[in-house]
């Protein structure tokens, strides 16, 4: 196994292969913080170089650096041996450099064509959109990246819209491409086609710097990583093959981390909550849900998979008071809590982890302890005949703190001035402590470094052995399938199916299975093989 590099010690490439990016010594600052401190990164021709670190490390502030976007305060950057001083993303287009970003830059009324040429030079005055579309087709049997170039951007999968986005760089002849976050929004099986084009691009001689905080896929794509903590280097230019999932979670927080909790075998209780044939809008005023039913016991996790904005947020919401349904059943403990209040269902036992944790979960200008005794103040010890004993409180917040291990000064600090993974653990510390009989957890790690992440799976396997009953939704499928007893998977709106998950590692089978329904196909038309299911 390769030892990390000392930071700044990039280790030079191989003569025979040559740099497509050199940065030297780049830092970048902003006010009280230090994003990048004097980072060495270099990739070479035809290779995909993974961009490692947990959240605030500053992988994005690096390559929005590359990509013209923020300009450094001191550093050298090198495109293909030569000096360049990027003023605007356009400079560094012209440079080869091509960001493809997490949330997709397209117009959804117009072409796929269209949206590839938008922005262009040329062609100017006149546009032969037959002659492109040709173009762009060929371009994408190039690569692998299969799209109808004639249709509109709202008509294609969100794995579609990300091949556009690819072909808008590739079009605009980038050598070189970054992709933030590329799968955090792709089925499994959409993430297989992503590493195949990938690879067929890298075939070809670009150079991919791929960011992501999943290990797993960092793991099967990448040829070298390069990982960051708290602005500097930990880990430079690692051989992926020949390093581990452990060493690169270690370079990433400084500690051990333990990837696969043991989650003992339980039986489930009593059914805690059933929901049947439920029907709700979102936003807009459109079917979200269409449909939905599920049950969760006393004792177990029930995990939910899908492609984000498949009705996952709405039945969280549904069932925690958050949205009215227009029909069917939302029942915990045999009461219904269809159409009631927050509170009502607050009031019996009802825990909620939102999916924004800043303007949902919490209130930023408050302290630690208004926000962690916001489900409690109205109850003895801490309601004192009608006013809160802030003493009591207080001391309720510092237990807490301990417990949930919440690192601030104090628990009067204003939670707006705490890091994801901190305010994380508030929220968990209050929503756990009233001791939920339902606990909702809405994507309870996305955004978290890896050492967070375990401290939160740690919790929800708690709770479980404490006969809680947890619905797990999130977009993570490994997470999914390390603590869930049963899976259910949502597409648009509708239950594909539902499978059962048995310890250990999970069959080839069963995370096809799930990708399937991910994408619309429902159970009983998939290949099934090895693995249990239910209908």
């Amino acid at each position: 196994m390769n030892t990390a590099q000392l930071p700044g010690s990039t280790p030079s490439a191989p003569q025979s292969v040559p740099l497509m990016v050199e940065m030297r010594a780049i830092c970048k600052n902003f006010p009280g913080v230090i994003a990048n401190d004097h980072v060495d990164f270099d990739v070479r021709n035809g290779e995909i170089h993974a961009l490692l670190g947990e959240n605030g490390a500053g992988k994005s502030t690096l390559m929005n650096v590359l990509a013209g976007l923020y300009k450094p305060e001191s550093g050298v950057i090198k495109i293909k041996g030569k000096v360049v001083n990027f003023n605007s993303p356009r400079d560094a287009i012209h440079a080869g450099i091509g960001m493809i970003h997490q949330h997709f830059m397209l117009v959804p009324s117009q072409t796929v064509t269209e949206n590839i040429l938008l922005g262009l030079e040329k062609p100017r005055f006149h546009l032969n959109l037959r002659e492109f579309d040709r173009i762009v087709f060929e371009l994408g049997e190039r690569f692998g990246l299969k799209v109808d170039p004639r249709a509109k951007i709202w008509q294609l999968s969100v794995g579609e819209q990300q091949r556009v986005e690819i072909l808008k760089m590739l079009y605009r002849g980038a050598d070189i491409l970054i992709m933030d976050e590329p799968t955090a929004v792709l089925a499994p099986q959409e993430i297989e086609d992503l590493f195949a084009t990938l690879r067929a691009m890298v075939a070809e001689g670009k150079s991919i710097i791929f960011i992501s905080h999943k290990l797993q896929e960092v793991m099967a794509i990448a040829d070298r990583v390069t990982v960051l903590r708290k602005g500097k280097v930990t880990a430079s230019g690692l051989d992926a093959h020949s390093t581990t999932r452990q060493e690169l979670a270690k370079q990433m927080v400084g500690r051990d981390v333990i990837f696969h909790l043991d989650k003992q075998p339980k039986k489930p209780g009593q059914v805690v909550l059933s929901i049947h044939d439920l029907h709700a809008d979102n936003d807009k005023g459109l079917p979200a849900l269409n449909g939905v039913s599920l049950d969760v016991r006393a004792g177990e996790i029930v995990g939910l998979a899908g492609v984000a904005g498949n009705g996952q947020r709405e039945l969280a919401q549904t069932i925690t008071g958050m949205r009215k349904c227009k029909s069917g059943r939302v029942e915990l403990n045999g009461e219904s809590v269809a159409n009631r209040s927050a509170l009502f269902g607050i009031l019996r036992g009802v825990a909620h982890i939102p999916e924004d944790r800043t303007h949902v979960g919490t209130a930023p200008n408050l302290s630690v302890t208004d926000n962690v005794i916001m489900k409690q103040y109205r109850q003895p010890p801490l309601d004192n005949h009608g006013f809160l004993n802030m003493s009591l409180a207080t001391k309720f917040a510092s237990k807490l703190k301990t417990e949930y291990d919440i690192m601030v000064p104090t628990v009067e600090t204003p939670v707006r001035l705490l890091s994801g993974g901190n305010l994380q653990r508030v929220i968990l510390a209050r929503e756990i402590s009233g001791r939920p009989s339902l606990l909702v957890a809405v994507q309870p790690t996305r955004g978290l470094d890896v050492g967070a992440i375990e401290s939160v799976h740690r919790l929800l396997l708690e709770q479980r052995a404490s006969d809680a009953a947890i619905l797990l939704i999130s977009e993570e499928l490994e997470e999914l399938l390390s603590l869930s007893d049963r899976v259910f998977v949502i597409y648009e709106g509708r239950i594909m199916g539902e499978v059962k998950i048995e310890s250990g590692e999970p069959a080839p089978e069963l995370i096809e299975m799930i990708g399937q329904m991910m994408t619309g196909t429902p159970l009983e038309k998939v290949h099934v093989g090895k693995a249990e299911k239910h209908v």
